[in-house]
C-alpha cells in the first residue's frame, strides 16, 4: 500500500475520517497477514514509511503509526502519506538469559 492520505475531505466530519483512515490501514495489514506464507518463513513483517509527503517520509516500525498518525492530527495536518510493503520475517532465535526464563527475575 502506497497511498496518502487526506484528512480534510469537504461535507465529512474530520474525526469520522480518521477513524476510516485507521481502519483501512488495520483492514490492510490483517488482509496481508491472512496470506499463505512462503516455504521457511514465520511471519509477514513489514517495511513502513510515514510522512506529510512522499517525499519526505522515512522508515518507521509498524507500532509506532497510530502515534505517528496522531501527532499529524495534533499539529493539524492536512494529509499524510503512509508506505506498507510486506515481506517475509524469520524469527530471531533467544538468547540463553531470555529462554531460560533469568530475565524474568
Amino acid at each position: 500500500m502506497k497511498k496518502t492520505f487526506q484528512l480534510n475531505i469537504e461535507g465529512k466530519n474530520r474525526d469520522r475520517v480518521l477513524d476510516a483512515t485507521k481502519h483501512e490501514i488495520r483492514q490492510y495489514i490483517k488482509r496481508e497477514r491472512r496470506k499463505a506464507l512462503p516455504e521457511g518463513v514465520d511471519f509477514w513483517d513489514f517495511d513502513c514509511k510515514f510522512g506529510t509527503t512522499a517525499e519526505n517520509a522515512q522508515g518507521v516500525h509498524l507500532a509506532t503509526l497510530t502515534a505517528l498518525i496522531d501527532a499529524v492530527v495534533k499539529e493539524g495536518g492536512d494529509a499524510f502519506y503512509l508506505e506498507l510493503l510486506a515481506k517475509p520475517g524469520h524469527r530471531m532465535p533467544r538468547t540463553g538469559a531470555e529462554s531460560t526464563g533469568a530475565a524474568l527475575q
